[in-house]
């Protein structure tokens, strides 16, 4: 008989505690806080509130780990070895770690194992693969010297992840820094500590030295600035908010210059002509987007440009799916659209719809919280037409499951609009003709461009926005270049 999801989350036993040079710690102050599950308010445990002491204990431990080269001192091939039992070991537990992330910050939990486990693996798994095959370089020098180009680990990095994809967003940033030969301190949020945690004794079963890889709770304002601004840190890699982001920027500069890279917010544009080759998927893709992960994402496509000949057509067929993304039960295998990770959260997602109330844009679906009685957190798929540019709904992240339809006539104008937000992570066009497609994605000011469809994704493709949203890369071969130095060794012949 097959255990029910509800029957596993009961009889799971959560450790809180840090993870310090290969142990598992609690604060040195003692703090603790508590972990509550969106999905009905209940209890998860108690979690080790980090600050500047823990920082520090783990920031020595990783700078003595890599000097002693315990980690960068291993060959790439043995370093991928480990990386690659690092993923298996990952999907060994994979169904543990999909029910502490679904507990944690209320996705569905079969997207936590059909999305996040698989995800988190093939990231770890592909970076171990790739580190062996990246070449240095020589220089084309006069033939009296030698000029090595060589790339080296920056040393200690710390790695500061959001809640709404925990363990993919800590892949991101810990996968090419591993493999690259640094140490690394993942500070996960309040919000969603747990598989963060898990993920340190999973590394450490895998073969990853002590001190290598340290993993701190806690909240932003004590140990993730003690890590910004720590003197010890050589990088930070940050996924989060623009305005945390730009305080993390300002603490890398107060300290010791460090390498500060974020990842930040989004304010995505889905603009569908009347060209649009299969209308049917453009409205598939547009919804399913949106509401996917409860709009808890930072590249949502949350702003909606419809070439005003089809709108209407555009709307009734967007609103004929609305009823598949209502909220459920997380643990039910067979939700969708699962829990808002906490009242803050929800509060905050609320009033924005109450913004786009009083500023006069046309409710279509949704709109108000549901299941309260369960003790959970949960949104009804929000819809708003009648949006225009200047309203607040369209132009500040909401960060939950709410959709602003706008319509045009003119695609520059579109475009033009499109491009109007202090954001810039992806966009999306939908047409027939290859040289609009073109010209279009050339003018949209974003760090992914999606033509004819939205959300394709490969760890191979860089992630990362323009203006507002960041700087610096996440995927692909261009993550290195955030956790590396170049090195030039000039050597005179003759």
């Amino acid at each position: 008989m097959t255990t029910s999801w509800h029957e596993r989350a009961a009889a799971l036993q959560i450790d809180g505690r840090a993870f310090i040079d290969g142990q598992r710690v609690w604060a040195r102050s003692e703090q603790q806080f508590e972990n509550l599950s969106p999905i009905d308010g209940r209890k998860l445990g108690m979690v080790a509130r980090c600050d500047a002491a823990d920082a520090n204990a783990a920031v020595a431990s990783a700078r003595l780990a890599f000097e002693e080269r315990s980690w960068a001192g291993k060959s790439p091939a043995q370093r991928k070895r480990v990386l690659i039992k690092f993923a298996d070991l990952i999907q060994k537990y994979g169904p543990e770690l999909a029910l502490l992330e679904t507990l944690d910050m209320g996705k569905p939990i079969k997207y936590s194992q059909s999305v996040d486990v698989g995800a988190t693996a093939n990231c770890i798994r592909w970076y171990g693969e790739a580190i062996d095959k990246i070449y240095d370089e020589i220089a084309p020098t006069a033939a009296n010297s030698l000029a090595l180009i060589t790339r080296e680990p920056v040393g200690v990095v710390a790695a500061i992840v959001p809640w709404n994809y925990p363990m993919i967003m800590a892949a991101w940033k810990i996968a090419p820094a591993l493999a690259a030969g640094n140490s690394v301190i993942l500070k996960p949020s309040e919000k969603s500590p747990l598989t963060a945690l898990r993920l340190a004794d999973i590394a450490l079963e895998a073969g990853i030295p002590a001190g290598v890889f340290n993993v701190l709770p806690g909240y932003g304002h004590e140990v993730g600035a003690a890590l910004a601004l720590h003197m010890d840190v050589d990088c930070i890699g940050f996924t989060g908010s623009t305005r945390v982001g730009k305080q993390i920027l300002q603490m890398a500069g107060q300290s010791n210059l460090k390498r500060a890279w974020t990842e930040l917010g989004g304010k995505s544009a889905n603009i569908v002509c009347a060209d649009c080759p299969d209308l049917d998927a453009a409205v598939a893709s547009a919804i399913g987007s949106i509401y996917f992960n409860q709009g808890e994402s930072c590249n949502a496509p949350s702003r909606l440009f419809v070439e005003a000949s089809i709108k209407d057509r555009f709307i009734e067929k967007a609103l004929a799916m609305m009823p598949k993304f209502q909220p459920g039960d997380p643990l039910d295998a067979n939700t969708v659209m699962g829990a808002i990770v906490d009242a803050t959260q929800l509060k905050t997602v609320m009033g924005y719809i109450e913004s786009g109330h009083s500023d006069g844009a046309r409710l279509l679906w949704g709109g108000r919280q549901v299941d309260g009685e369960s003790g959970g957190y949960y949104i009804e798929p929000t819809l708003f037409d009648q949006v225009d540019s200047t309203m607040t709904i369209a132009r500040e992240e909401i960060f939950g499951p709410v959709l602003s339809v706008l319509s045009f006539t003119d695609l520059k104008e579109a475009v033009k609009q499109a491009n109007a937000t202090s954001y810039g992570l992806q966009a999306a066009v939908w047409t027939s003709d290859i040289s609009k497609a073109i010209q279009t994605a050339r003018a949209l000011r974003a760090g992914t461009v999606h033509v004819n469809q939205y959300d394709g994704d490969d760890i191979t493709v860089p992630f990362g926005g323009y203006k507002q949203s960041g700087n610096g890369r996440d995927k692909s071969l261009h993550a290195f270049d955030k956790y590396t130095e170049l090195k030039t060794t000039w050597i005179q012949i003759g």
